[in-house]
């Protein structure tokens, strides 16, 4: 089962939100904006913790985001898996066994078809579709690309994530740590 049956993937965009992350029941976590000197240290710490970070390799500070930065990050850093919007990046994830997860932003009708050609060239192992609150183009992505959706951005609620759900997401990233804590009690109780 994809992400070991997590429909939340908790997001850090801080130190504090990322150590609050690998402190709690999630195996899986997304690391967003972070500087390249703390990589390493940051997954060690996660991987002693058995956690499995998707890094956003677009928003390591210090780290151009390109091909070269990609196999250098799965090298190196061996991330769970690597989010970025650059086909390179996830052509290079996707060469060195590393789960790529291509970001595509759907402001519009051209945005929409452009991100339909880029997926077919990249064939990412997941498509994070940004913003998450529109269920009938998650169902509509899912459908034509037959790719997993990972759902994220303007995600509120706890509705709003059992609808991108319903509507064929397999998971939901987010920073809202009120929704982390929500999902993370289901989990917990899940396990027991």
């Amino acid at each position: 089962m994809p992400f070991e049956g997590q429909s939340m993937l908790p997001a850090a965009k801080s130190m504090k939100q990322f150590e609050a992350i690998i402190e709690g029941p999630y195996t899986y976590g997304v690391l967003l904006d972070t500087h390249i000197a703390q990589l390493e240290s940051l997954l060690d710490e996660a991987r002693r913790r058995s956690k499995k970070i998707l890094l956003h390799a677009d928003l390591v500070q210090g780290l151009k985001n390109d091909e070269y930065a990609a196999e250098y990050l799965c090298q190196h850093i061996r991330p769970a898996g690597l989010i970025s919007t650059r086909a390179t990046v996830i052509q290079k994830a996707k060469q060195k066994g590393i789960t790529a997860i291509q970001r595509v932003f759907l402001l519009d009708t051209n945005a929409l078809e452009k991100s339909y050609q880029l997926l077919a060239k990249t064939k990412p192992d997941y498509i994070e579709v940004l913003p998450g609150v529109i269920p009938h183009i998650i169902t509509e992505v899912a459908e034509r690309t037959g790719i997993p959706i990972i759902a994220g951005g303007l995600i509120r609620s706890a509705q709003e994530v059992e609808l991108a759900l319903e509507a064929g997401a397999t998971a939901v990233t987010t920073s809202n740590f009120d929704l982390i804590r929500h999902f993370g009690e289901s989990l917990t109780r899940s396990k027991q």
